[in-house]
């Protein structure tokens, strides 16, 4: 059963309770701790771009592409101009734009970006949605594969190749799939999968095509954190907090991971009732556990132990771990 991570207070009282389950991997895909269910069933959604990009990496699709593109096939990002602008250049590179994606398109989540829209009197495109990095990977791959353009067809041989790859990492064959916000097939796994699949990417090095190809992309999101996510979010200023030796990728409904290569290992995490600011701060406080994230650190203590505030902006309570995790 999920076990209490989190605590949401107010004044001097408890006034809820987020519970979730986590699991911490070596590089050989053992579990070396566990808290709750570590066999729960779940879907990744975002938090695992990184081995929905590793067929772009492997096939040679991306011998062409810097690391600020890699941090975009692997991000969640903002819509501000520092992602957007780099997908529509990616794009027009493949002589293609935003009519290609399949991601849908929203409101960017930048609040300058979605300003000036609105002042603009435009409305967002599919480059706004906050999986066009991966998208843009998945058209490269189906470019490369000499494949046709709906390449979110679960029988697209972009797909095909993404779900191969997916039980290859995850050591583990998909129990299904249901379809992601940006429409793209999303593969179920157990958490102990998951935290193995980061666990795969922490202990990878330069002595094959997969362990370079993982190499690329983990350092990919390390160098580029600002592209993996943005401003005030969480991957972002986790991974700046961490000095770059640690990647960190959210999903939605309470899933994050961690890939730690200095130590060989993977991280996995789960709340159960999908809320995303409970598994921020239940990463923060893991990532404290294994030595990587000094909770005195500058920005740390926003992801740890934020604060909660009204609109007069007055401090209501805050958020913590539960007592005994982790």
């Amino acid at each position: 059963m999920a076990i209490p991570m989190v605590e949401v207070w107010r004044g001097d009282r408890v006034e809820s309770r987020h519970a979730g389950d986590a699991v911490v991997c070596d590089a050989s895909g053992a579990v070396v701790a566990a808290w709750g269910a570590a066999e729960a069933v779940i879907f990744p959604r975002s938090s695992c771009k990184m081995v929905q990009a590793l067929p772009l990496v492997e096939s040679g699709a991306a011998d062409g592409l810097g690391p600020e593109q890699l941090a975009l096939a692997c991000a969640s990002h903002q819509g501000a101009a520092i992602h957007t602008d780099r997908v529509a250049a990616w794009l027009a590179a493949l002589g293609l734009d935003a009519t290609a994606l399949r991601c849908g398109a929203h409101v960017p989540h930048d609040a300058a970006a979605a300003a000036g829209l609105i002042r603009g009197d435009t409305a967002p495109c599919q480059i706004h949605n906050n999986c066009s990095g991966k998208h843009a990977g998945f058209l490269t791959l189906a470019r490369h594969l000499g494949a046709g353009p709906e390449y979110i067809d679960l029988d697209h041989p972009v797909q095909r190749a993404v779900r191969q790859t997916f039980e290859e990492v995850t050591g583990e064959d998909s129990p299904g799939w249901a379809i992601d916000g940006c429409s793209a097939p999303n593969f179920a796994t157990s958490l102990t999968g998951l935290a193995r699949a980061m666990a795969a990417f922490a202990g990878a090095d330069d002595g094959s095509v997969r362990g370079r190809a993982m190499v690329r992309l983990r350092e990919a999101m390390t160098a580029h954190p600002d592209l993996v996510a943005g401003e005030g979010r969480a991957c972002t200023g986790l991974m700046r907090a961490m000095g770059g030796h640690v990647a960190v990728k959210t999903g939605a409904e309470g899933v994050f991971v961690a890939i730690l290569p200095e130590q060989r290992l993977g991280v996995a995490l789960k709340i159960a009732d999908g809320a995303g600011r409970a598994a921020e701060t239940a990463i923060a406080a893991l990532l404290v556990r294994l030595g990587v994230l000094d909770a005195a650190a500058p920005g740390a203590a926003r992801w740890l132990a934020p604060p909660l505030t009204n609109w007069r902006g007055v401090q209501t309570g805050h958020i913590a771990p539960a007592p005994g995790f982790p």
